[in-house]
């Protein structure tokens, strides 16, 4: 689920970004260092949507460094238990499959997938139902359901299922 939230970071910027274009070198280096990072609280930050508020810079004794307190709004992508996604499937074992939704991982494990699908080992692994109409394989694109999710403060795992109504696959590149 993607969420719109502001939040608060403390910055550090070198004394030769000082001048006219300081706000815009804050904006920079705040946008270099928080988009495509995880907070476990918050989830992946996607996109910085604007800048709030630069508070009074705080000068570092002995760096000459400051340390400004800014206030963002940005977009966050923090998936939950229950929720469908659509993923592309990486890697296929006979453990199950992962699969990646945006910047998430999502296992799969083969007790989580239909009865009627059986691993195909070979130069490109697979589940495959009986009658061979569908494949799941590196590349294509499933509708999962999130069953489990693990929070770390770097880091977000999920453990999905597709062992439901209309879940499975839905592009196969294959095929096309």
């Amino acid at each position: 689920m993607f969420f719109h939230i502001i939040l608060e970071r403390n910055m550090q910027l070198h004394p030769r970004y000082f001048g006219r274009n300081l706000r815009e070198n804050l904006a920079a280096k705040l946008m270099k260092d928080v988009e495509g990072t995880c907070s476990g609280r918050h989830g992946f930050v996607v996109a910085i949507t604007g800048i709030e508020n630069i508070g009074k810079g705080l000068i570092r004794d002995g760096t000459g460094f400051v340390t400004f307190p800014v206030k963002y709004q940005c977009v966050v992508f923090r998936p939950f238990k229950g929720e469908i996604l659509e993923a592309v499937v990486t890697m296929v074992n006979k453990m199950g499959f992962f699969a990646e939704a945006g910047p998430v991982q999502i296992f799969v494990s083969n007790h989580l997938i239909p009865d009627d699908m059986e691993f195909q080992s070979g130069d490109m692994p697979n589940y495959t139902t009986s009658d061979g109409s569908v494949k799941i394989q590196k590349d294509c694109e499933v509708r999962l359901k999130i069953i489990g999710t693990r929070v770390d403060a770097t880091e977000i795992f999920c453990i999905g299922t597709i062992k439901d109504d209309f879940l499975g696959v839905i592009n196969d590149p294959a095929t096309v």
